[in-house]
């Protein structure tokens, strides 16, 4: 199945510097939002604390259950809600812990249910992780994403070139770093599960990169007549429809699962729909093009590039009244030889061989001619 004709051209190399333009203007947003908010807005996963999922069966907003919730002294409070709002679905991120995890959960269920009414409450998931743990886990996770890029950086310099390495290792960089300034956009948590989507989120676009490569060095073999930018924007259109298709279908179905999944893997979802919009932007505008700028210092320039075909050689032409200007050590030769004297043979056009023959023919025509004179 095809979305796009065979011959299609679309100009994707000739827009590089718009589109490396607009992804430094997203990464900077990133980054500054990360400045302002003090860094990510990690889960209690990596911060450590307590996390309470409730249910309350009548209607009711973020501030009243934080305000029934104020007098507990459970230090820092997160409210979110998860889910549409007729659900009244709540996360309650505390940030005090207890190896108690009955006393706490307790202790916030007597306060909505004296608020709420006692059947209205229902507590879904209690969850508690020391800082410690928390600590050790974020470490862990960010070393899981640099080693998996290493491994990417040695697997694409040993399956292509080291120039294309670089262009899929810059384009993954760039697809994580939106990732994660997104979710500090929007004030989303980062737990372990947006790490497993971050992760997936590499694999995925590493794998629509790697078919662009794998058309642009089969391209190298059989293209060898055009410039290596058109190269590359041909290779692009030939594995567009492919892209796309793939793309489209995955998305679909992670909207879905970001709609109808419910709000344990809402977050989960949310950074895949994000990873995969951009992962499928930057295989197109970031990876190929990036190689673009390695290229004259690549082993492949020679066998990508046109030759320029050797000018032929001026042919003297014999017949041309013009004096040919010798040079000047012949000259000096010819200045220290003895000279010798012009004949009609020598002036003749034959070739040597043809002079020494006529030469011999010429002496026994006269050794002839004595030996009749002798008689």
């Amino acid at each position: 199945m095809r979305v796009f004709k065979p011959d299609i051209n679309i100009q994707f190399v000739r827009v590089r510097y718009i589109a490396i333009t607009i992804s430094l203007l997203l990464i900077l947003s990133g980054i500054v939002s990360l400045i302002v908010h003090h860094g990510p807005n990690y889960g209690i996963d990596f911060r450590g604390g307590t996390l309470i999922q409730v249910k309350i069966h009548t209607p009711t907003n973020i501030s009243e259950i934080r305000g029934t919730l104020k007098n507990l002294k459970l230090g820092e409070m997160i409210i979110q809600r998860i889910g549409p709002r007729k659900n009244n679905e709540y996360l309650i991120r505390i940030e005090k812990s207890s190896s108690s995890l009955k006393g706490i959960s307790e202790n916030v269920k007597e306060r909505l249910e004296a608020k709420f009414g006692t059947k209205n409450v229902e507590i879904r998931r209690v969850e508690m992780v020391g800082p410690k743990v928390g600590k050790s886990l974020r470490r862990k996770g960010l070393w899981a994403i640099v080693f998996s890029m290493l491994a990417i950086l040695a697997y694409i310099t040993w399956r292509f070139e080291f120039w294309f390495a670089i262009g899929a290792i810059v384009a993954l960089i760039h697809d994580v770093t939106i990732t994660v300034g997104v979710f500090s956009l929007t004030d989303k948590q980062i737990n372990l599960a947006i790490v497993a989507a971050i992760l997936t989120i590499i694999g995925y676009s590493l794998n629509d990169t790697i078919v662009v490569y794998d058309r642009i060095r089969e391209n190298m073999k059989k293209l060898q007549k055009i410039s290596f930018p058109e190269l590359v924007n041909r290779s692009i259109n030939e594995t567009l429809s492919r892209t796309i298709l793939t793309s489209l279908t995955t998305l679909i179905t992670v909207v879905i699962l970001f709609f109808v999944g419910g709000g344990v893997i809402h977050n989960f979802a949310f950074a895949l729909i994000i990873g995969i919009v951009v992962g499928t932007y930057s295989s197109i505008y970031i990876a190929s093009p990036v190689v673009l700028f390695f290229e004259p210092y690549g082993r492949n320039k020679k066998s990508v590039r046109p030759q320029k075909s050797a000018a032929p050689k001026k042919i003297p032409d014999r017949t041309s009244p013009k004096a040919v200007t010798p040079p000047s050590s012949t000259l000096e030769k010819t200045a220290t030889s003895p000279v010798i004297p012009v004949t009609e043979a020598s002036t003749s056009s034959t070739s040597p061989p043809v002079k020494r023959a006529a030469t011999k023919a010429k002496k026994r025509r006269s050794s002839n001619k004595k030996r009749r004179r002798k008689k």
